[in-house]
């Protein structure tokens, strides 16, 4: 496994071979850090699904280079799924579409949908667009970490999570901090309306003024998505949700929320943006530090707050 700091355009050419080839490449993402592989390559995918731990039921999204790249993973695609990628992509949007004969088992979990993403981060675009050039198709690409596990939002942070895991000639690409710090927000394109499958940047009142459309919620029939279990983006330590820190204890709070004596402060973020940005950095440092416990005040209100919320219900249920 080697972590490679300057990303140059040699470096993504090695990259995007070394995934043809059927290795792991972790990568930056506006959104969270991702763990790439040939999605064509049902060798490479298993050896995914084997490094993070991950149920071979779950569905892997696949990202691609270009709005273009939609009609050859997926058919059927409703006008209103189109005007979503051309408003959001490249960007923190997911279209779940029906599968093209491209898109195997190995990928969509035995669904017949697959999750698609133009990524919005020049390293993540550059590498898309050498692995078509050496004739890959795309890159499924889940959250770097093992499975149920606090995203990676950083290169130094894939490699604390997965270098015992990767193997010679697998590959970490350092893009810096991710901008977002949330995973996408996934949006079912199957029926007559956008379905929010998962929470994100892109927000419901978003969807509905890029389509005309209301926005559905999801319901528990709805197609397996990732990021979907109750239990998810978990640390080692109990995540306790807007209760009273003691001593001891993580604070993850707005800024304007004084740390209590004895509570170590993990994030005091000033606007929604930077307590998305910080939030899973947070999580990963109360780990660092051994903590047992971190409490956190959640962010009231809709869009990306909304999504906070979603992640931090998940990673406090045990």
């Amino acid at each position: 496994m080697t972590l490679l700091s300057i990303c140059t355009t040699e470096t993504i050419q090695s990259a995007a071979s070394s995934l043809k080839s059927g290795q792991l490449v972790a990568f930056p993402t506006e959104t969270v850090y991702g763990l790439g592989a040939d999605a064509s390559n049902a060798p490479a995918i298993a050896r995914l699904y084997e490094t993070k731990g991950r149920p071979a039921d779950h569905p892997l999204i696949v990202h691609i280079a270009t709005l273009d790249g939609m009609g050859q993973w997926a058919r059927d695609i409703p006008e209103y799924a189109i005007a979503l990628a051309r408003d959001f992509w490249p960007g923190p949007l997911t279209l779940v579409l029906k599968r093209s004969e491209l898109a195997q088992d190995f990928i969509t979990g035995g669904q017949d949908t697959v999750g698609l993403r133009v990524p919005a981060h020049p390293i993540a675009l550059a590498l898309l667009n050498e692995f078509i050039a050496v004739g890959g198709k795309g890159i499924a690409a889940p959250s770097a970490n093992r499975f149920g596990a606090v995203s990676p939002t950083n290169a130094d942070a894939v490699a604390e999570e997965l270098s015992s895991h990767l193997l010679e000639g697998d590959l970490i690409l350092d893009g810096g901090q991710s901008l977002i710090g949330l995973e996408s927000t996934i949006v079912d394109c199957t029926g007559p309306a956008p379905m929010i499958l998962r929470l994100g940047a892109i927000t419901p009142l978003m969807v509905e003024e890029s389509t005309g459309l209301v926005a559905l919620e999801s319901n528990p029939s709805s197609i397996r998505v990732s990021g979907s279990l109750n239990s998810h983006y978990s640390p080692k330590a109990k995540v306790l949700l807007d209760v009273i820190a003691e001593a001891g204890d993580g604070l993850i709070a707005p800024d304007q929320i004084p740390t209590p004596n004895g509570v170590i402060r993990l994030s005091a973020p000033s606007s929604i943006e930077q307590y998305a940005r910080e939030l899973y950095l947070a999580l990963r440092k109360a780990d660092q530090l051994g903590l047992g416990v971190v409490v956190v005040l959640q962010p009231g209100g809709d869009g990306l707050a909304a999504a906070i919320r979603d992640r931090l219900r998940r990673s406090a249920t045990r």
